[in-house]
């Protein structure tokens, strides 16, 4: 076994400082808030997908997909194919409705329909949802940070946000998208790299695992199940996923704020729906390199799920190479945790404090503003992380993150379809079904923690909480009565 070498280390500290100075760099000549949080509106389609598969997969595949696979199997694979049929449905749907009104937030065309509280509303459940799933995002990346220095996780939390919000600050939306396709070639080379020292590895390479692994049944793909409670299921995958990935893609600003940055309606929808394609590829990637890594350790317990693959990378990789990819992991994380700093910044100036201090369509002070909002979230990502660190054993980061992701995603997503398809509904009624389809879901979800029998599995607290935030929405709205235009400012 290698250490952690000081050709490593140097390896390690020459790309972070690189890719600090280089986003910060590309951020020059930004003006105003156009730029800084939309890059202009003009960034090829390629880049957009590339950094869409980039920050919703980064640090959480690279670790936290090889630990799922190496305590179950592939099942996890069949969300995949969910998340690729919500994002063709939110590029039919959702994204012609943004391209047309020109929203500088996704929560602007709420606004559009249901009027200024309705998008506040949504924007604060944003930034809460984004805040707590991201927190835990940012832990899984001080991992191997820790490993490697041996410092504590708080320090190594710390030290990542704060390089992270140097470019963030400086750079914008355009460093976060550039950032983003670098480190994704970057980790994707970093798998194949360690598939290839686990060929050597493990006695009969590759085909002795797949024996090993098929044998155990850990090369299964496809559960049947109609149980509503299993997590990795067909109709989970496939229905659940899909509705999940309507909400992440369609109503996050994290997300659809990188489609607002392409040059029209049809490059956003290559860049959606590409996007899809690729991370089923990278899924099965990060799937089987948790398999590999079951039949090398032959299946010994760790603590934490996701330290399995930073301890691989740390202790069994040549030397220069294992620095390069702790750095890979690095760069993931940066940009994910980037592109949350400059969503919320995004969503605070122009949601929340535009329209109250009267600086909307000043472009120049919502720049000023936005880059004081990125500061304020990088330090709250960071206090957050570090509440997060004593809860994270017997978990896996990515599933933490999803699940509380879903907690909130069909309020969102109910009041987005509720928008384009139900022209009697007003902006109590929106407000009023998106308070019930959170509460329901979270006592679904309390109730399973409390128990430890949950009711359902997390893929469908998206569905359930669309489905009664639409129910709850309709019938308030026709009770009460009321305009089903926008209330006044």
């Amino acid at each position: 076994m290698s250490a952690f070498t000081p050709l490593d280390i140097a390896v390690l500290l020459a790309y972070l400082l690189g890719v600090t100075l280089w986003g910060a760099w590309l951020g020059r000549g930004q003006k105003g808030g156009t730029d800084y949080f939309l890059g202009g509106r003009d960034l090829p389609w390629w880049a957009v997908l590339l950094s869409v598969v980039a920050t919703e997969t980064s640090t959480l595949t690279f670790l936290s997909i090889p630990g799922v696979s190496y305590l179950g199997s592939m099942v996890f694979l069949q969300l995949t194919l969910g998340y690729l049929l919500g994002r063709i449905l939110v590029s039919l749907f959702l994204l012609p409705s943004y391209f047309r009104g020109e929203v500088t937030t996704v929560y602007g065309l709420l606004e559009q329909r249901f009027g200024r509280g309705t998008r506040r509303m949504t924007s604060g459940i944003f930034m809460g949802t984004r805040l707590l799933a991201d927190s835990v995002r940012l832990f899984a990346t001080a991992i191997p940070l820790a490993l490697v220095t041996g410092w504590e996780y708080w320090l190594s939390v710390a030290v990542i946000g704060l390089l992270t919000l140097v470019y963030t600050y400086f750079g914008g939306i355009r460093a976060v998208v550039w950032v983003d396709v670098l480190q994704m070639f970057l980790y994707m080379a970093g798998a194949a790299v360690a598939a290839w020292v686990l060929q050597g590895l493990v006695p009969g390479g590759w085909g002795e695992v797949m024996a090993l692994a098929g044998a155990e049944g850990k090369l299964q793909v496809v559960e049947w199940s109609l149980d509503p409670r299993a997590t990795y299921t067909v109709a989970t995958g496939v229905l659940g996923g899909a509705v999940f990935s309507m909400a992440s893609h369609g109503t996050d600003q994290l997300m659809v704020q990188r489609l607002l940055t392409c040059r029209d309606l049809p490059s956003a929808q290559k860049a959606l729906v590409g996007s899809g394609v690729v991370v089923i590829v990278q899924f099965a990637v990060f799937l089987l390199l948790g398999i590999g890594l079951w039949a090398f350790y032959q299946g010994a317990d760790f603590a934490v799920a996701d330290e399995i693959f930073a301890t691989f990378i740390v202790n069994e990789l040549p030397s220069g190479v294992a620095g390069l990819l702790i750095a890979g992991v690095f760069a993931a994380a940066m940009s994910t945790l980037s592109s949350s700093m400059n969503a919320l910044a995004s969503a605070s100036a122009y949601d929340i404090w535009a329209p109250l201090v009267g600086a909307e369509g000043d472009e120049h002070r919502i720049f000023r503003a936005g880059r004081v909002f990125t500061v304020i979230w990088a330090l709250l990502l960071v206090g957050t992380a570090i509440l997060y660190i004593p809860l994270a054993e017997g978990s896996t980061a990515v599933e933490v993150a999803l699940a509380i992701a879903s907690l909130v995603y069909g309020g969102l997503l109910g009041a987005f379809v509720l928008a384009l398809v139900d022209p009697k509904a007003t902006s109590a009624g929106a407000m009023t079904g998106i308070v019930a389809g959170v509460l329901v879901v979270a006592a679904i979800w309390a109730r399973g923690v409390v128990t430890g029998e949950p009711l359902l599995a997390w893929p469908w607290f998206p569905l359930v909480g669309g489905l009664v935030t639409m129910g709850v929405a309709m019938i308030t709205s026709r009770v009460l009565g009321g305009a089903a235009t926008p209330e006044a400012p």
